[in-house]
């Protein structure tokens, strides 16, 4: 039985990419083909009737090429900006150092202990702005003492190391 016209699907042709395949812009990230705003190439069939329908591509087009490319490059220059801002909070804290009082008993032994949470509440006293999960501590801090701890603020920024004193409160020498 022939369809009838108003039903006959028409395909526009999609643009070939140098490989023979499609060339595409991903809308979306898709395992194992890659992130968004990717220009990838993929076989006809699995544009037509996969990418394309789901809304996870659209045809790469000069202009789409040309507004992913301003668009990376305002992004970059906004994690360059704020890189730079990271590493002057790794520079201020490197020269800067925490006391923490705490009471402990007659050989030196904190009743609690010192963690993450007191050392950030330490630099955040001293205008410096960090989360829980910058720092890295090797367990708890459990006498007095002077201890050096690392603050990792960006994965591609040098550990900073800040100094954490723990001391006896103010009264109890």
């Amino acid at each position: 039985m022939p369809r009838s016209p108003e039903k006959k699907r028409t395909y526009k042709r999609l643009p070939k990419g140098p490989n023979g395949g499609v060339e595409l812009l991903l809308i979306q990230s898709v395992d194992n083909l890659g992130h968004s705003g990717d220009i990838v190439e993929v076989k006809p069939g699995f544009a037509n009737n996969y990418l394309i329908p789901q809304g996870l591509a659209t045809v790469a087009t000069e202009h789409h090429k040309r507004m992913v490319e301003k668009h990376r490059a305002k992004i970059r220059a906004q994690q360059e900006a704020r890189l730079a801002g990271l590493r002057e909070i790794a520079d201020k804290i490197n020269e800067e150092s925490v006391t923490i009082e705490s009471k402990a008993n007659e050989e030196g032994v904190l009743y609690g202990s010192v963690g993450i949470a007191e050392i950030v509440e330490g630099l955040r006293g001293k205008d410096i702005q960090v989360n829980n999960e910058h720092v890295l501590l090797d367990g708890q801090i459990k006498e007095h003492g002077l201890f050096p701890v690392q603050v990792r603020l960006h994965q591609d920024i040098e550990l900073a190391e800040l100094k954490v004193w723990v001391v006896p409160p103010a009264g109890d020498e």
